[in-house]
């Protein structure tokens, strides 16, 4: 099958890297993005998790690169480390058959800085790739000379919004030519970042590639009740009746995902952890062995999970419905159903989430209803039924209108039971009544008919 990368006009070797790794069809935001980053423009990017926005940008730039200039001439930005990470792994892999001395830089937190200070002195990377608050460190320090580079590309940028990184990546901007081509990609563009975009981009190409469908039509997005029953049983349950490939399990909170997985833990699973609070030497080592496979079920809070990018995810739990951002719903389910793969999102809610659960349905995402019965999970009702149902009582005549109401206020034992009485004998007279009138109506009818 012929390479349709080829179109982008992409170096042979370029191409031959993409061959390897059955790369052959670019996404729709590839399609968008690649041609305007060709012809040097500056470009906002807007598109989903997992729709290939890491490569939109990495082909074209690599394309263009000078091997032979000795300086800096890309500068790439990621919120995390664990992002920063996969983002220079896609390079290596890109700039793997090109000629030249390509020197490709990672600088993120957790690191030895004075290092990389050290290395740069001696050379200087053409490839910057690295979180913001480690790169303006090595830029204030004299180490990392940026201002020869004539391209800055942030990646995540509502998540570097969201992480409060936004004010050393415009430091990182500032010290950048003015004829600077900027790429932004984000799966959201928030209000909170439009100042920034005018401030240094102009007239810049915008692309917004919506899927067709919020979720991958190969996911099952499934809703489980919890109520009365315990949360973190219930995940157990679920990720041990079936035989998941790999499990990611969502909460809110640091505090939650410590739960959840000691409880597991307890349980003799072998879960890793992921959350703002581990270490960086920690974090780095347990994301090793996940991508390893050593672990089958990953805890995570949302934010330390955005930089994560894990091959072959089967199964999303969210313990917890999101609450501050209901995008990452759609962040969450995601991470499943990749490249044509099947793949299951499980939510569990309780009474407190009917509301996020309806704002969540009002983006256009459908749930099949599941519950457990006599311990398997079977698909339920749903759970507006009650609200879909059309009444089917009738009006009470004046009379028993006024024995209701007497009876709601007297309180006397037994009303309830009255009440329904009085209705029934009432139905049962207006029947009768009803029968007698048609009875009529027929005995009529065929008396004409015999006289005719």
């Amino acid at each position: 099958m012929d390479n349709q990368f080829t179109q982008f006009n992409l170096k042979p070797e370029i191409i031959t890297a993409l061959d390897e790794m059955h790369f052959t069809k670019p996404t729709a935001v590839q399609r968008r993005v690649i041609p305007a980053i060709n012809a040097g423009k500056s470009v906002i990017g807007q598109s989903q998790t997992g729709s290939g926005k890491t490569h939109a940008f990495l082909l074209p730039l690599l394309n263009k690169l000078v091997p032979e200039k000795d300086e800096v001439q890309i500068v790439i930005t990621a919120p995390s480390r664990e992002l920063a990470y996969q983002i220079y792994t896609a390079a290596e892999l890109i700039t793997k058959h090109m000629t030249g001395d390509i020197r490709i830089g990672r600088y993120v937190g957790g690191t030895d800085k004075q290092r990389q200070i050290e290395k740069l002195q001696q050379h200087q990377p053409q490839i910057v790739i690295g979180t913001p608050g480690r790169i303006l460190d090595l830029i204030t320090s004299k180490a990392l000379k940026i201002y020869t580079a004539k391209t800055l590309v942030i990646d995540e940028a509502d998540m570097t919004l969201d992480m409060g990184f936004l004010k050393p990546v415009d430091n990182i901007a500032s010290r950048l030519p003015e004829d600077l081509q900027m790429m932004v990609f984000s799966a959201t563009i928030p209000d909170k970042l439009q100042p920034f975009l005018q401030k240094y981009m102009h007239n810049p190409v915008i692309e917004e590639v919506k899927n067709e469908t919020i979720i991958s039509p190969t996911i099952e997005n499934w809703l489980v009740p919890t109520k009365g029953k315990a949360l973190n049983q219930t995940i157990y349950s679920l990720i041990t009746m079936g035989h998941p490939f790999m499990v990611l399990i969502f909460a809110n909170t640091k505090s939650k995902v410590d739960d959840i997985h000691h409880y597991l833990q307890s349980q003799g699973l072998k879960v890793a952890k992921i959350h703002g609070d581990i270490p960086p030497r920690q974090r780095k080592r347990i994301m090793k062995e996940v991508h390893n496979l050593d672990y089958q079920y990953v805890v995570a809070t949302d934010l330390a999970a955005r930089g994560i990018d894990i091959e072959g995810i089967s199964m999303v739990i969210n313990a917890e419905v999101p609450r501050e951002d209901l995008e990452f719903f759609v962040h969450r389910v995601g991470r499943t159903g990749r490249n044509g793969l099947k793949g299951t999102a499980i939510t569990l809610y309780g009474p407190d989430d009917e509301q996020a659960v309806a704002q969540i349905e009002a983006m256009g995402i459908k749930f099949t209803p599941k519950a457990f019965k006599d311990g398997e999970l079977v698909t339920s009702y749903d759970r507006n039924r009650r609200k879909k149902r059309v009444a089917t009582t009738h009006e009470l005549d004046v009379n028993l209108k006024g024995f209701v109401k007497k009876a709601k206020i007297k309180r006397k034992p037994g009303y309830k039971k009255k009440i329904k009485e009085a209705i029934q004998k009432d139905a049962r007279q207006k029947r009768r009544i009803e029968q007698r009138v048609e009875m009529r109506e027929r005995k009529r009818n065929n008396k004409k008919q015999n006289q005719k």
